[in-house]
């Protein structure tokens, strides 16, 4: 069934996040309290503690923000598969999510439209609503999930498909590029060093081009997932 999608209805999507603020000292005491109570689960070394553990942070809505959200949308012109990516991105997190919320609303309105990433059920789409309901934004029918049945949930994960039923098993999106032969993402960062990028380096740019990477490399797998040709590079487009 796989290699009857058509990848045109698809928005291959990709997101970025970082801890809400540089460091822990600069949270309110009621955060730096909520912060202390979360990483008494999480695990750690001796010598951890909430302020080191900070830059952990980003992954959690709640005490993260999105800095760079990157899609793709996949387009066959005369027997030519390009792809185009669009990213919305910056400081102001409200106003990169109502300009891609603009975005979906505008060129992304099809019955047939699906959401596709690389662990994208369990990250990058309950990321960006509690992001959106945190300020305070209205949700987009494709991400308001309230009532809808699992089979309704248009959202398309390139991790659930290599799962094969193993659902213990978490295969990174670098180590799938690779032994499927698909030009390897992100060679420049890697995840762990965004925060670091975005505060010491503040170098929001190359951040974008990371995530960018992993928006190709998605769409990528999804024709090898399919035994299609790759993208070329050349028909590689950035808006």
């Amino acid at each position: 069934m796989l290699e009857l999608l058509n990848l045109e209805n698809l928005l291959f999507i990709d997101i970025e996040t970082v801890p809400i603020c540089a460091k822990f000292e600069q949270l309110t005491p009621v955060y730096q309290k909520l912060w202390s109570k979360k990483v008494e689960h999480m695990p750690k070394r001796p010598e951890d503690t909430p302020a080191t553990m900070f830059s952990r942070a980003g992954i959690f809505s709640e005490f993260g923000k999105v800095i760079c959200i990157s899609t793709g949308s996949v387009k066959m012109v005369d027997g030519k598969r390009s792809i185009k990516l669009q990213s919305f991105f910056g400081n102001d997190e409200k106003k990169l999510l109502e300009e891609f919320v603009l975005f979906l609303n505008t060129k992304f309105t099809k019955k047939e439209n699906m959401f596709c990433g690389h662990n994208v059920k369990e990250f990058d789409i309950p990321y960006l609503s509690r992001r959106m309901m945190i300020n305070e934004m209205k949700l987009p029918t494709i991400l308001d999930l309230s009532g809808k049945k699992p089979w309704e949930v248009s959202h398309l994960d390139t991790m659930d498909l290599w799962k094969f039923g193993d659902y213990k098993h978490f295969t990174s999106l670098e180590l799938l590029a690779t032994v499927l032969n698909i030009p390897t993402p992100k060679d420049d960062i890697d995840g762990s060093e965004v925060a670091k990028v975005y505060y010491q380096d503040n170098n929001l740019e190359r951040i974008v081009t990371y995530c960018q990477k992993d928006v190709l490399t998605v769409a990528q797998l999804m024709l090898k997932y399919q035994g299609k040709e790759l993208i070329k590079e050349e028909n590689v487009i950035f808006a």
